[in-house]
């Protein structure tokens, strides 16, 4: 007997006795169900942090200096005790790193907090993310402006009372209208809009658009920090090569200007996004190999089932397997038969857990910030370990039937 019509006949029986077979797949279907299920979530994370995450927040082919690391996972107090002391980063700091960086690179301060703003009509919007930053940034995290223009470097020297706001606080705040040449007021101080950024979208369910940007100089560095301090110094380099040359500059450059001795540990900290995102890939990691583990445990249950399944199966036949060894067929007929009967059972649990899977995926991407992404090698795989649950299920019971006396099997009712 070929495969072909071992399938066939296979299929033929599960069509039988369809809720028996379904209720012999339940444990395989829950299982690939979750694999899939959760692998797209965690494929998904991973493409939104390497990419979209790590671009938002540290840009391309930048370091980001601070006074504390941007992504601390730590709950020590000590440690937090710790950032607390250390000298807040300055407009002479990012001037120094301008001027000692020996790569082509683009060096811009920032700094932000949140607030409200209101329009010339009097519409307030809350929790906007307010920033005063110097002219580079929309060259450093590559901002794009649809209406009007972003504001010069000359503008942000003189401290120009002007603004560029996102694409979601120009549309609150004006609608319908152009709110280019409009004025907006923060904490009570006006500046004029000059324009508006392209729609960078969300976040992990966090708006992208709802902030503003003026001139670093500008009254908005008043709201924002202390006099003369920021919060953050970016240094873009033309070259991915030159990163590790740009930290080793910006780290002397720094610990020279803080007096730190040769023993002192860096009171300061150089961050960028392959380094700060380490935390993701660990979790990654983990839950890569802790999630198949768990789907394991219900493929072994599966199989358990598909075998007992399968012994019923063949103890009901044994009197179609003794005609079958009547008019010819051998012992690996039968065996071969039972084994493929056993993975096309199984590997049809796999399928309908895919599609289960796979919908649940977009389900949880509809309904949450929560990004998935399919991995066509995760299906591949699942299918895989169906039919390999069905295999190891089935020799068994296959052993079994191959077994049988055929004189035993034709007396049998």
């Amino acid at each position: 007997m070929g495969i072909g019509e071992a399938v066939r006949l296979a299929l033929a029986q599960i069509r039988t006795q369809k809720l028996k077979s379904f209720f012999s797949v339940v444990g395989v279907i829950i299982g690939v169900m979750f694999l899939i299920t959760v692998v797209s979530v965690v494929e998904g994370m991973n493409r939104y942090v390497e990419e979209d995450f790590a671009n938002a927040v540290f840009g391309i082919n930048t370091l980001t200096v601070s006074r504390t690391p941007e992504i601390n996972m730590t709950g020590d107090p000590d440690v937090w005790r710790e950032y607390r002391r250390r000298p807040r980063l300055r407009f002479d700091d990012a001037d120094a790193i301008r001027s000692s960086v020996r790569v082509p690179a683009i060096v811009g301060v920032t700094s932000g907090s949140s607030g409200n703003l209101v329009s010339s009509s009097g519409v307030e919007i809350e929790n906007v993310r307010l920033v005063a930053a110097s002219s580079e940034l929309f060259r450093i995290r590559n901002y794009d402006v649809v209406k009007g223009r972003a504001f010069t470097a000359p503008e942000d020297r003189l401290g120009v009372a002007v603004i560029v706001l996102g694409w979601e606080a120009a549309d609150k705040l004006f609608g319908t209208l152009d709110p280019v040449g409009r004025t907006v007021k923060a904490r009570g101080l006006p500046f004029r809009v000059i324009g508006v950024l392209e729609k960078q979208g969300s976040l992990l369910g966090m708006s992208l658009d709802n902030y503003a940007i003026a001139p670093a100089h500008s009254a908005m560095s008043r709201i924002v920090n202390p006099h003369n301090v920021v919060d953050n110094i970016l240094v873009r380099v033309d070259d991915e090569r030159d990163m590790d040359r740009a930290g080793l500059d910006i780290e002397a450059t720094m610990r020279v200007r803080h007096r730190l001795r040769p023993t002192q540990a860096n009171d300061f900290a150089i961050d960028t996004a392959e380094e700060s995102l380490s935390f993701w890939t660990r979790i990654r990691r983990i839950l890569l190999v802790a999630f198949p583990g768990l789907v394991a445990i219900a493929l072994v249950v599966g199989g358990i089932v598909i075998m007992n399944i399968m012994l019923v199966s063949v103890t009901e036949r044994t009197r179609e397997i003794g005609i079958r060894k009547a008019i010819g067929a051998r012992r690996h007929d039968i065996h071969a038969q039972v084994l493929i009967e056993s993975a096309t059972l199984s590997g049809l649990g796999a399928a309908i857990g895919i599609g289960i899977g796979v919908g649940l995926a977009q389900i949880v991407r509809a309904v949450s910030p929560l990004p998935t992404a399919i991995a066509p090698v995760w299906m591949i795989t699942s299918v895989l370990l169906g039919v390999g649950v069905g295999v190891l299920a089935g020799i068994y019971p296959a052993a079994r039937a191959a077994r049988l006396d055929p004189v035993v099997a034709l007396r049998a009712e």
